[in-house]
């Protein structure tokens, strides 16, 4: 009798660690989550765009693995736990590191609209002093639409730099500065062949 008792009870214990053993750890999970919407909002995903695509992966790694658990008879989650808690670390780490690089994309942004002036000034100054001749007042009609299509990007390049869009005016003024640069070079070329002092 005593022993049939004893059995009972360790059965109980057993369906009883085996239960809390088997429950999806959901804390766990919104703590995540929220770690992980907490890096998006900080703009990980515009500025460090590598990084947040291998913590989304990790997530949806740890969302299958999770998935596995709930479709065995006897559910283990202490691996996913760690997993979480590993994933939301590398989440809390990446929303730490986005204000380093928006600050030094921020840098890069301001230090490039002030070169692509400098250069956008000369290219003004040098356009007039291109020879004409027949075929010349077509080509410096082009360059000049060239410039204001430079100007235009520069201006729009300003604008989300003022907003706070650091990433996207990078993006903007590096493409202008590029387009101003290669103006630069033909007008220097064309003034080069022609003999005239720039």
């Amino acid at each position: 009798m005593k022993n049939k008792v004893v059995m009972g009870l360790a059965a109980i214990v057993m369906v009883a660690l085996l239960s809390s053993c088997g429950k999806v750890p959901q804390a766990e999970i919104d703590a995540t989550n929220a770690a992980i919407a907490a890096a998006q909002a900080a703009e990980a995903n515009v500025y460090l765009p590598g990084e947040f695509t291998a913590l989304q992966d990790s997530m949806n790694a740890v969302t299958a693995a999770i998935e596995v658990q709930k479709g065995k008879l006897f559910k283990k989650f202490g691996p996913v736990k760690e997993s979480l808690t590993a994933v939301q670390a590398q989440a809390n780490q990446i929303a730490a590191n986005v204000a380093a690089k928006k600050d030094e994309v921020k840098k890069e942004a301001e230090t490039l609209l002030n070169d692509i002036k400098t250069v956008v000034a000369e290219n003004a100054k040098l356009v007039v002093k291109l020879p004409r001749g027949k075929e010349g007042a077509a080509v410096i009609e082009a360059i000049k639409a060239d410039l204001a299509a430079v100007d235009g990007s520069v201006a729009e390049a300003q604008g989300m730099y003022d907003k706070g869009a650091f990433m996207d005016a990078l993006n903007t003024i590096k493409a202008a500065k590029e387009k101003a640069a290669g103006i630069n070079t033909e007008i220097k070329e064309v003034l080069t062949k022609a003999r005239i002092r720039f």
